[in-house]
């Protein structure tokens, strides 16, 4: 029967009325999902040459896992690595451009060859620059898609299916605010950034009845070089940001990290982000409308 069809002798009740989807989900994850340890498991972390991806490798370090890092930067991967094994840690290195489907599945190769099937799979490498849409050229746009999202399918498609033979893991979606809320001039960001939630959800679903598991953890404002190598995208942040502190990496890796270890579908920090994610599951028009009336104006 249709809801709202009319029924004799029945009493109607009215619908009830959800918060549009799961925003935050402290529980463990289902049945079968207990949490991985990291000590001893190898951890792949991409664009985890500087920022958020280099703190989370040496925070893995830390707790006993072998951090594999990934990038272009080479010298930048060394530093880091060297840093991890100056306090006991364990790194390897791998120079590759994530952009590459190729070079990328390559890189997984060599990773499987040298050290075996990860435990976990961090996907933080990402770029981007905030834009309005007729500000964004055709190439940038292509290019804000390659990574972070192309990059997170290849590298998390190269390692499932060792994954799933072993039946474990624990595959990390890093994500941006604007996963969740749009702002004007940031259109080309804002849309890779949903397809990397969706990619998340999607994979959650994917890994149903396995004991693979999978963390969509959201960051606010953190202190990176995005901002350098990205002038003019921290003056089209929303003013209403402002009441949300700014984090630093390892702040922010040691929050993902404890999301892992605590199986969380996802985590968002800091609290003032949380706390805005919980507005918006309760008056979405209201947060989105805060979002666009302090948002950046085209001049």
């Amino acid at each position: 029967m249709l809801a709202g069809s009319p029924t004799h002798g029945a009493k109607l009740f009215p619908p009830t009325r959800f918060p549009p989807g799961p925003i935050i989900e402290p529980s463990p994850q289902p049945v079968g999902g207990s949490a991985l340890r990291v000590s001893g498991e190898v951890a792949v972390v991409t664009g985890a040459s500087s920022g958020i991806g280099a703190a989370t490798a040496r925070e893995l370090a830390a707790k006993g896992a072998h951090a594999v890092l990934l990038a272009r930067n080479k010298a930048r991967l060394d530093d880091v690595a060297a840093q991890i094994r100056a306090s006991g840690g364990k790194a390897s290195v791998y120079v590759v451009d994530l952009a590459d489907p190729g070079a990328t599945a390559a890189a997984c190769q060599r990773i499987v060859a040298d050290l075996g099937v990860p435990g976990i799979i961090v996907n933080n490498a990402g770029a981007g620059v905030w834009k309005f849409i007729e500000e964004t050229t055709p190439e940038e746009a292509r290019a804000m898609m390659a990574l972070p999202y192309f990059a997170a399918f290849n590298v998390t498609r190269a390692f499932i299916p060792g994954m799933l033979k072993a039946n474990r893991g624990h595959i990390v979606i890093v994500n941006s605010p604007a996963s969740r809320f749009t702002w004007p001039g940031a259109c080309g960001y804002t849309a890779a950034r949903w397809a990397m939630r969706g990619f998340a959800e999607a994979l959650r679903s994917d890994l149903f009845g396995t004991k693979l598991r999978v963390t969509h953890f959201v960051a606010g404002k953190t202190e990176s070089d995005y901002w350098k190598n990205n002038p003019g995208s921290r003056e089209r942040t929303p003013k209403i940001a402002i009441i949300i502190p700014v984090l630093s990496p390892e702040k922010v890796a040691r929050a993902l990290v404890a999301g892992i270890e605590g199986n969380k579908r996802e985590v968002v920090v800091p609290f003032m982000m949380r706390l805005t994610y919980w507005q918006h599951a309760l008056a979405p028009w209201a947060v989105n409308w805060m979002m666009r009336a302090t948002g950046y104006r085209r001049r």
